[in-house]
């Protein structure tokens, strides 16, 4: 059978070595642009049923390598049959991860090209059919994983604890049609945890077929910037503004933390830019000793002096001997 052959790298805009998360990133961008119910010009709908059928292929890493087999001398809608013997090269059956991601659509059975149902086969509805037995038997098969970014405040990092979320997303209606729709989370923030790490909500993927358990959502943690605070790892800096006879005398000031104030000892001497370090005062570790806080320095010099402050900071500059440049 000689089917058109699809550049699946060329419809998602991507290079054949892409990472997994640039095909995902471009495939969001994509179904974003051409999705029906946001695009209304002629095409749009079936350039998202191409961009769905490139996913699908490109996200599964068993169905990327037996594309890639292909080689890349092939172009888009040239004429292609498969080479005698392909169909049993390859068997899918038990690394399927789900559907194509339901955030933006869900394929329907049978809606996907010839090139792909040449290469893969049609079996990716909830029921098959048995010909030889004539009996039917149902395919179970795993939801796919989903994914979001969940924004907190630095506070909501060190201390962990339950944060409400809506979550926007997107679905078959009744009449078949894909409608946006909002659910709502109630998310265990563990505390310590930081930028990047994941909290999964088991089971709330897509859902599975066949009697299959559904995915999970994960949750990519991101942290907003803090007006006093700045994360590094799991230590915490802060910026201590002194005075330059705090700095040369030394004294003691109280300073902020996530926990609550603290008072800590200026050594006398203390240069601007020097961290003062406490211990463990930093993002707690639940598998490990937590961070620490370190407050860097910084000697603020008066900008409107008073008569009797200049009279004395130029009686320093005649007995002192100190010279920085030296």
């Amino acid at each position: 059978m000689t089917v058109a052959f699809k550049d699946y790298y060329k419809t998602l805009n991507v290079a054949r070595d892409a990472t997994q998360d640039e095909i995902q990133r471009s495939y969001r961008k994509l179904a974003r642009k051409y999705h029906p119910d946001l695009n209304k010009d002629s095409g749009a709908e079936e350039k998202f049923k191409e961009i769905n059928e490139a996913y699908e292929v490109l996200r599964d890493p068993a169905k990327r390598e037996k594309y890639d087999q292909l080689g890349s001398g092939w172009r888009q809608d040239q004429e292609f049959q498969p080479p005698p013997g392909w169909e049993f090269n390859f068997d899918f059956g038990s690394r399927r991860q789900g559907g194509p991601e339901t955030f933006f659509w869900t394929s329907e059975p049978g809606g996907f090209s010839d090139f792909f149902e040449t290469l893969f086969g049609g079996d990716f509805g909830e029921a098959r059919h048995e010909p030889a037995a004539g009996r039917s038997y149902t395919v179970s098969r795993p939801g796919a994983d989903h994914e979001a970014t969940l924004r907190i405040s630095l506070e909501d990092a060190f201390r962990g604890g339950i944060k409400t979320i809506t979550l926007q997303t997107a679905g078959p209606a009744s009449d078949g049609r894909i409608s946006p729709a909002e659910k709502r989370y109630d998310v265990k923030i563990p505390p310590g945890i930081l930028p990047g790490q994941k909290i999964r909500l088991s089971g709330q993927g897509a859902k599975g077929t066949g009697g299959g358990a559904s995915g999970h959502l994960y949750l990519k943690v991101e942290i907003a910037p803090h007006p006093r605070f700045r994360l590094a790892g799991r230590d915490l800096y802060i910026t201590l503004p002194v005075t330059p006879w705090e700095a040369a005398l030394g004294t003691h000031v109280t300073i902020p933390t996530l926990a609550g104030p603290l008072t800590l000892m200026v050594p006398p001497g203390t240069p601007s830019g020097k961290k003062l370090r406490l211990k463990a005062k930093g993002m707690p570790n639940p598998k490990g000793p937590p961070g620490d806080l370190y407050a860097v320095v910084q000697i603020e010099i008066p900008k409107n002096l008073l008569p009797q402050e200049r009279q004395l900071f130029q009686e320093l500059s005649r007995v002192s001997t100190f010279n920085p440049r030296t």
